[in-house]
């Protein structure tokens, strides 16, 4: 590589975030943005034929997950540094960046200053969190103490049915059963998770990993 400044890729489903991003790292001498890309395909496609020091990988994108996108990264490349940028604080997804590969984690309100300083530190081969994401990273959630929830069979499948965004009167209708049952089957979820409503139960399972 001719130009030794450090090569970067962009990938977010947002272009005004990437265009945002490369102003940013773009007032550093030591970056140079080769790539940016709104779909993961892209993206991959390019790394295929172009070394990228790091990655920028957001989460959400239209074609593929970021979580999956990064495992296909670092198979590729497993050289090039991988920087997770999300809007994402659940710890689960956190660590799911990280076993699949990530170098580091920042939030997309990231400033200037903590941005070029996240580039620094991976390129050295060092792992970079911004402050938020160290103080979720140490503080485990109430599973990871107590213990996952045991579910029974019809219990796994109705909350599948819940994430999806059925209704109560569906899921009686496609499982053949009475609305009181799954009411009953409702109640039961969020007695064993301890939540109180469909938001905090969706998110519970999900921290779990059952969805």
């Amino acid at each position: 590589m001719s130009d030794r400044r450090i090569s970067i890729v962009l990938i977010d489903d947002h272009s005004i975030v990437v265009e945002g991003l490369k102003s940013l790292l773009n007032t550093s001498d030591m970056v140079n943005v080769i790539g940016e890309f709104t779909t993961g395909s892209e993206a991959l496609h390019f790394l295929e034929d172009v070394y990228a020091d790091i990655v920028f990988l957001d989460i959400n994108l239209p074609d593929i997950n970021g979580i999956d996108l990064c495992r296909k990264i670092r198979t590729l490349l497993p050289d090039t540094k991988i920087l997770a940028l999300s809007n994402h604080t659940e710890r689960n997804i956190i660590l799911q960046m990280l076993n699949n590969g990530a170098n580091g984690y920042v939030l997309k309100n990231v400033s200037r200053e903590e941005l070029l300083k996240a580039v620094e530190v991976v390129r050295k081969g060092e792992i970079y969190f911004s402050s938020e994401i160290n103080e979720i990273i140490a503080k485990p959630n109430r599973f990871e103490l107590y213990g996952i929830p045991r579910l029974t069979k019809r219990e796994k499948q109705i909350l599948v049915m819940i994430a999806k965004g059925e209704t109560t009167q569906s899921i009686a209708s496609s499982l053949n059963v009475s609305p009181l049952t799954i009411e009953t089957h409702r109640r039961n979820l969020h007695f064993k998770f301890k939540v109180k409503n469909v938001a905090e139960l969706i998110m519970a399972a999900n921290q779990c990993q059952l969805l």
